[in-house]
C-alpha cells in the first residue's frame, strides 16, 4: 500500500513537513487527504486564492477546528452546521455557558463578512501603529532581563529561558493578566494547540482548560467593568457593553490573543535560531550588520513559518488547480508549503537573508492577515537584536530537535544552546 504524500498527524511530517510539501506541490497540489476528506492546498497561486477569497472558502471551518479540539481532535471535525450545534451544546453544557449564547457566538479568526469586519476593528484599536511602537522600550526591557539570567552561564534553553517567556508577558501585560498567572496562561496556550492539532490533549483536558481560562478571564472582565484599565480585557468589555461583542465573544477573543499573541512569537524566535545555526555564513552575516535583522525576520517567517497551515471550507464546488472541490469540504492551505514555492521565490529552500520576501503567506493574507503581525515583528526584531549583541557563537547541545505538538503550528519545544559571548 502506498504511503499519502501528506498526513498531518504523522510523526514523518512533525519532524520535517518540507519534503512532504515539496511532493505535494509537484505531485497533487490539491490532494484530498486519504481518510478524512479534506483538501490540502500547497502552491503559492493557490493557497493565495484560498485565503483571498472568503465567498469561496469560509472561515467557519476554523470554528468547525475548535470545536473538534473539544471533542477529540480534528478526526472528529464537524462535518455539517448540526453537527457544529451539537458540538457547542454539548461544549456550552460542560463550560456552563448560556446555549442560546454559545451557538450564535462569533469568533474573529471564524468569522466571514458582514461581521469580520467590526470585529476585527474592535482589536485593531489594541494594535494600531502608535501602540506597537509604544511598546518598544518594555519590550527590550523583556528581553534583557530575560538575556541577563539565561547567559548567566554557558549554555541556556533558547526556548524555555527566552522565546516562551518573552511573548507570554508581552501579550499577559497587554491583555491584563497578572504577572502570577503568566505560568497558568501559557500552560493554557499549549493545551489548546495541541487540542486543536488532534494529538497530546484529550477532550476532557481541553474541557477542563477551557474551563479554567473562562473562569479566570470571567473575573478579570468583571473587574474591568467595574474599574476599566489602559489593556485589551478592559477594549474587549467595551465592546461588550456596546453591544459588539458578547460575554461569550469576549471570552472567545481572548483565547485567540492567548494563542496568537504568544505561540507566534515563540516559534518565530525558535526557527530563526535555528535556521541561523544550520546557516553560519548567514549568522555571521546579520552580526556583523544589525541592520540586516528585520529582513532576517522576514527570511526567517518564510524559510520556516510558525503558523504552517488553517483551515477553510468550501462554499460551493470549486475548481482549483485541475481538483474539484466538493461543496463543503475542508480546505488546508498550508502557508508553509507557498512559502518554499520555488515558483515565488526562487531556489525556496535556500536560506538567504538578502532574499526579496515581499509577498510571503506567514502571516497570511486578505481579510484575516494576522492582526498581531506588526507586534509579532517587534518582538521579534528586539529579540535578535539584544541576543546577536551578545553572543558571538551559538551550537545546538542535542542533535535531535524534538518539535512541538501540532501540525498546525512548528517550533523546537526545546533548545538548549552553548554559546560564545561577544
Amino acid at each position: 500500500m502506498n504511503e499519502p504524500l501528506y498526513d498531518p498527524l504523522s510523526p514523518d511530517v512533525s519532524r520535517d513537513p518540507y519534503p512532504h510539501y515539496e511532493a505535494l506541490r509537484r505531485e497533487a497540489p490539491v490532494y484530498r487527504i486519504p481518510g478524512s476528506g479534506f483538501y490540502a492546498v500547497s502552491r503559492y497561486e493557490d493557497v493565495a486564492q484560498v485565503l483571498k477569497d472568503p465567498d469561496q472558502f469560509s472561515s467557519n471551518a476554523m470554528r468547525m477546528m475548535m470545536m473538534s479540539s473539544m471533542t477529540g481532535g480534528i478526526q472528529n471535525m464537524p462535518k455539517d452546521i448540526e453537527e457544529i450545534r451539537e458540538q457547542r451544546q454539548q461544549v456550552a453544557e460542560q463550560l456552563s455557558f448560556d446555549p442560546a449564547m454559545f451557538l450564535s457566538a462569533q469568533s474573529v479568526i471564524s468569522s466571514d463578512p458582514p461581521k469580520h469586519g467590526p470585529m476585527r476593528g474592535i482589536v485593531n484599536r489594541g494594535f494600531t501603529p502608535k501602540k506597537i511602537s509604544a511598546l518598544e522600550p518594555r519590550v527590550r526591557e523583556i528581553a534583557r532581563t530575560l538575556l541577563d539570567e539565561a547567559l548567566a552561564g554557558d549554555s541556556f534553553d533558547l526556548v524555555n529561558d527566552y522565546s516562551i517567556p518573552l511573548p507570554v508577558q508581552v501579550i499577559a501585560e497587554l491583555l491584563g493578566v497578572e504577572p502570577e498567572r503568566h505560568g497558568d496562561f501559557k500552560r493554557w496556550s499549549d493545551t489548546v494547540v495541541s487540542g486543536a492539532s488532534g494529538s497530546a490533549a484529550g477532550p476532557a483536558e481541553m474541557i477542563a482548560t477551557f474551563g479554567e481560562f473562562t473562569e479566570y478571564f470571567n473575573e478579570i472582565m468583571e473587574r474591568r467593568r467595574v474599574e476599566p484599565a489602559d489593556d485589551l480585557i478592559s477594549t474587549l468589555v467595551r465592546a461588550e457593553e456596546g453591544d459588539t461583542l458578547t460575554p461569550v465573544e469576549v471570552v472567545m477573543f481572548a483565547v485567540l490573543l492567548l494563542v496568537a499573541g504568544n505561540e507566534t512569537t515563540t516559534n518565530l524566535i525558535g526557527n530563526g535560531t535555528m535556521a541561523l545555526i544550520e546557516h553560519p555564513d548567514q549568522f555571521q552575516k546579520v552580526r556583523g550588520d544589525p541592520n540586516l535583522i528585520p529582513a532576517f525576520v522576514e527570511e526567517a517567517l518564510r524559510y520556516d513559518s510558525p503558523v504552517q497551515v488553517l483551515f477553510r471550507q468550501a462554499t460551493s464546488d470549486v475548481e482549483l488547480a485541475g481538483t474539484t472541490i466538493p461543496k463543503g469540504s475542508v480546505v488546508l492551505p498550508i502557508f508553509a508549503s507557498a512559502n518554499r514555492d520555488d515558483a515565488q521565490f526562487p531556489e525556496a529552500d535556500r536560506f538567504d537573508v538578502s532574499r526579496n520576501t515581499a509577498g510571503h503567506l506567514a502571516f497570511g493574507f486578505g481579510i484575516h492577515f494576522c492582526l498581531g503581525a506588526s507586534l509579532a515583528r517587534l518582538e521579534a526584531r528586539v529579540a535578535f537584536e539584544e541576543l546577536l549583541g551578545r553572543v558571538a557563537r551559538l551550537e545546538r547541545m542535542e542533535q535531535e530537535v524534538d518539535y512541538i505538538d501540532s501540525f498546525l503550528l512548528r517550533g523546537p519545544k526545546r533548545l538548549p544552546l552553548r554559546f560564545e559571548p561577544a
